[in-house]
């Protein structure tokens, strides 16, 4: 394996591209060797959801696209980052036993901590934020086939939508 693997997509902040973010996601992690049925991958099945929808939702229409970032180190991080242009930071909505919304950050810290993982997130350079969610990667580190817009770190980008993560730190 190489020593990181990277794939993005951007989207149109819109209903459809929740379904299209989780379809990108959920192929990249089965060509990195992640089995469709594993928990790891129904817990990233529901955080990239989550995720996705509050860009979505929580932008208010001023964010016009969102980008899903995908890292997966040599130490077994997957690391997952939703980015808008909104400039406003997420935060726990009051939700009351009826709401069906107001939820989506509680379900993913939860999520996060049951997987021993770690939940930050962060302001971008442009006045947006991105939402990380860090986790242990349980499959056998190595892809199973190169993806089109999945290329070792320094190789640049394989397509129009792909762009470069952010430093961490």
């Amino acid at each position: 394996m190489a020593d990181h693997l990277e794939a993005s997509v951007t989207l149109p902040s819109d209903a459809v591209s929740v379904a299209a973010a989780r379809t990108h996601v959920m192929g990249t992690l089965a060509e990195w060797g992640l089995p469709a049925g594993a928990e790891l991958a129904e817990t990233v099945r529901l955080v990239v959801s989550e995720l996705a929808t509050n860009a979505v939702q929580h932008t208010l229409g001023q964010s016009p696209t969102f980008t899903v970032d995908l890292g997966l180190d040599h130490e077994g991080w997957l690391r997952i980052g939703v980015t808008d242009s909104h400039p406003r930071l997420p935060r726990r909505l009051p939700a009351a036993v009826q709401q069906d919304n107001g939820r989506g950050l509680v379900i993913i810290r939860s999520l996060t901590a049951e997987c021993g993982g770690r939940l930050r997130i962060r302001r971008t350079r442009e006045g947006g934020k991105t939402v990380f969610v860090e986790l242990p990667w349980t499959a056998p580190l190595g892809p199973a086939g190169p993806a089109a817009d999945t290329l070792p770190v320094g190789q640049g980008a394989g397509r129009d939508t792909a762009r470069t993560a952010e430093p961490r730190g």
